[in-house]
Parts: C-alpha cells; sequence; structure tokens
C-alpha cells in the first residue's frame, strides 16, 4: 500500500484547510486509513480515522467537531477537512493504513503498517 499526502499550508487561525490521501496499492474492505500528526518537539499523535467497510469514524478529542474525515471510493483518497483551525493545530500531518485494526488500538501509532509522507499544517494567530 503507497499513501501520498497533500494539501498542507499557511492559513491563519479560524481558517480551514483540507488534506488528501491518495490511496494506491493492494487494499481490502476492511482497510482503516487514518491521520495523525507531529508538532515539533512532541510525540506523533492520533487525529482521526476511516474504516473503508461501513465508513465508521473515529476522532481525537481535539479533532472531534472541528475536522471531519471521509472517503472519496471512486478517487481512493481519503479527505480530513479541518475548520476552525487554532495555532495548536501546526503539525506536519501524515496519513496512515492498515488492515482489519480493532477497535481497542485504532487509535494507535504502532496499529498502522503504512505511512504516507507528511505535510505540514501551519496556522498562524
Amino acid at each position: 500500500v503507497q499513501l501520498q499526502a497533500s494539501g498542507g499550508g499557511l492559513v491563519q487561525a479560524g481558517g480551514s484547510l483540507r488534506l488528501s490521501c491518495a490511496v494506491s496499492g493492494r487494499t481490502y474492505s476492511s482497510t482503516v486509513t487514518g491521520w495523525f500528526r507531529q508538532a515539533p518537539g512532541k510525540e506523533r499523535e492520533f487525529v482521526a480515522t476511516i474504516r473503508w467497510s461501513g465508513g465508521n469514524t473515529y476522532y481525537s478529542d481535539s479533532a472531534k467537531g472541528r475536522f471531519t474525515i471521509s472517503r472519496n471510493s471512486a478517487e481512493n483518497t481519503v479527505i480530513l477537512q479541518m475548520n476552525n483551525l487554532r495555532p495548536e493545530d501546526t503539525a506536519v500531518y501524515y496519513c496512515a493504513a492498515d488492515d482489519a485494526i480493532g477497535l481497542a488500538t485504532i487509535r494507535f501509532r504502532s496499529s498502522y503498517k503504512y505511512w504516507g509522507q507528511g505535510t505540514l499544517v501551519t496556522v498562524s494567530s
């Protein structure tokens, strides 16, 4: 599985950005694709993820209510729509994928085998 993230950039606080993750290679209906982020000097943390089968979505507390993850099955892309951005959202955002991740570990970085390159999101105050 290959992942290609895009859509990062510079935005003012309160603004919006749309990140896209293009997924290619062997995938299954049980595939899970998510977004993580890593701010300077911090650990990589979970943001949101989506199950391809059923479309169930999961969010971090920080992302809930502001970010929306979705999948375009025709284009094999996973979108992260980020609204009402805050300076603390500044980070490199990574998309990640794997198959058949259980609910108990779906927010864990170690549950995802495949990773794309990051895309930088900078939110100015």
